[in-house]
């Protein structure tokens, strides 16, 4: 790989909720360029194929390769579990590919050997099973327990949260039986750190939440600093493209990365 420090670090998801991850990214990694993609004319990504998924992933990929991305960083779930490995390949030999998943089951193992885990998230997450069968590969008694709550994603879309209607309908999903009494629960969906604080709240403490775009970041920050990739201190430079542009979508991005930014239209297909 021919990359420099000043490379731009590259991330994409179905749309804006991988900007949690670009927010935690440029909250630990002030120095650090950015592209963003969403790709907002096909999601939500979690009732795709994995054959859709895996072509979008590649298209976007090719964007970000495009602007010279050092690393590429899977902000989504979905993308995550269906792309990554055919992204590692394809990309080998330009830029670095990190997903949301493997970071997390990395965290989880290491803090909670022995413990009782939940996690949340999309259907297609967790109908893959994929943190269960990597968490049970590592052999440390951890038990876990998942549920698809498929109402969240599209209730934060919306801007339904900290609000009595968000609180109920979080409430109902952490109080399946299903879930139990967890010492920590997984955030596997990278719209919900915009719920964290009402999860953290239904908890009362009682149980750690673990937000993956933190999890993320701090993977991503290891990953350069171990290859000597890290910026030196400069002004920044962020840009953020979207495969199908809307003014109501810009306006919503600011719940997302916590201030605004302009979005520019790129599309994957002519």
């Amino acid at each position: 790989m021919n990359t420099l420090p000043e490379n731009p670090i590259g991330i994409f998801d179905s749309g804006i909720g991988g900007l949690t991850v670009a927010h935690a990214i440029r909250a630990l990694m002030p120095h650090e360029n950015m592209v963003y993609f969403g790709d907002t004319a096909h999601l939500p990504y979690g009732d795709k194929s994995e054959a859709a998924i895996q072509a979008f992933s590649v298209k976007i990929a090719n964007v970000l390769l495009q602007k010279k991305c050092k690393v590429i960083v899977i902000a989504c779930h979905s993308a995550s579990s269906a792309a990554y490995e055919l992204l590692k390949e394809y990309v080998r030999h330009e830029a670095h590919v990190i997903n949301v998943i493997d970071p997390m089951v990395d965290y989880v193992v290491k803090n909670y050997e022995g413990a009782s885990i939940a996690l949340i998230g999309t259907k297609r997450t967790v109908q893959t099973d994929l943190y269960s069968k990597k968490i049970n590969e590592r052999n440390k008694g951890i038990t876990l327990k998942t549920l698809a709550t498929p109402l969240l994603a599209p209730m934060i879309e919306e801007g339904f949260f900290s609000n009595q209607i968000s609180r109920e309908i979080i409430a109902q999903y952490l109080a399946d039986p299903r879930l139990g009494q967890p010492d920590a629960l997984i955030l596997a969906c990278t719209h919900y750190p915009l719920i964290k604080k009402e999860i953290e709240e239904f908890y009362e403490g009682k149980t750690k939440v673990l937000d993956s775009s933190l999890v993320a970041a701090q993977s991503l920050h290891t990953y350069l600093a171990a290859n000597g990739l890290l910026n030196s201190p400069a002004k920044p430079e962020s840009h953020f493209y979207v495969s199908d542009y809307t003014e109501s979508f810009e306006a919503s991005t600011r719940l997302f990365f916590g201030e605004n930014v302009r979005l520019e239209s790129h599309r994957l297909w002519n």
